[in-house]
């Protein structure tokens, strides 16, 4: 099975990751979003939406919204939040379907690069082209590959209401691998995250194969300049061709 089938299902992502920074990601969608400056009447699409956290700001914000993720669990939490212009679907990111056209995809928080085959990747952004409106605007928010290899952490331990996490990494065939062990009372579970280590050229060549137009990147939430020895994100604005 899939790694991300089992991790992001499971009780033990939830718990390990239980504090995401809301105020973060709420500057950035003010900051992307003042950038781009979509019409109020957008459709907007949170690709990966998680339990909704960032779906849930930009409806606030007066935005029309769709969330899909693969996680059961996740799709269930977020369709608490559900109301009459937003709307939450269990949906694999490589099979999009859409009953009408998207202005905006968002694409948050490192949710790309899952799969083991550079053609699954690419077939995610050819099924966000088709889903777009003719000029509609994709956002990715990736991680700064050239940061993460040159400070990678190999090992870390945290405890999480007497639940032990110890976390490995290691880059393997230009992925970054993080191998998870729980502990929890008597219990021992094993987990893995793979994110492929896509750099600026890398989203160039596949943006090209997709039909989109890269317009803009950036290096953190603020939108500062991309800079690969000390941006921490690399954030892409791109169109539909």
């Amino acid at each position: 099975m899939d790694w991300f089938k089992n991790w992001f299902d499971s009780f033990y992502y939830h718990k390990l990751y239980r504090h995401r920074n809301t105020a973060e990601a709420q500057l950035f969608i003010d900051n992307i979003i003042q950038f781009i400056q979509p019409k109020a009447d957008s459709l907007i699409l949170d690709l990966a939406c998680g339990k909704g956290r960032h779906s849930i700001y930009l409806n606030k914000k007066g935005f029309d919204v769709v969330g899909v993720d693969l996680s059961h669990n996740s799709i269930e939490e977020a369709n608490r939040s559900a109301n009459d212009s937003m709307h939450f679907y269990q949906m694999d990111m490589r099979e999009l379907t859409c009953t009408k056209p998207y202005d905006l995809v968002m694409n948050m928080f490192t949710s790309f690069g899952y799969f083991q085959h550079k053609s699954d990747n690419l077939k995610v952004l050819k099924g966000v082209h088709s889903i777009l409106k003719p000029n509609g605007i994709l956002v990715i928010d990736f991680l700064n590959a050239t940061k993460v290899i040159q400070n990678l952490v190999s090992e870390e331990r945290q405890v999480v209401d007497t639940i032990t996490f110890t976390i490995n990494r290691l880059i393997e065939d230009l992925t970054v691998v993080k191998k998870i062990h729980v502990q929890d009372g008597p219990e021992e579970f094993h987990f893995e995250e793979r994110v492929s280590m896509f750099e600026l050229d890398d989203f160039k060549e596949m943006f090209a194969q997709s039909r989109f137009k890269l317009l803009h990147h950036f290096g953190d939430y603020a939108l500062s300049p991309f800079d690969p020895q000390k941006s921490d994100r690399l954030i892409l604005v791109a169109q539909k061709m």
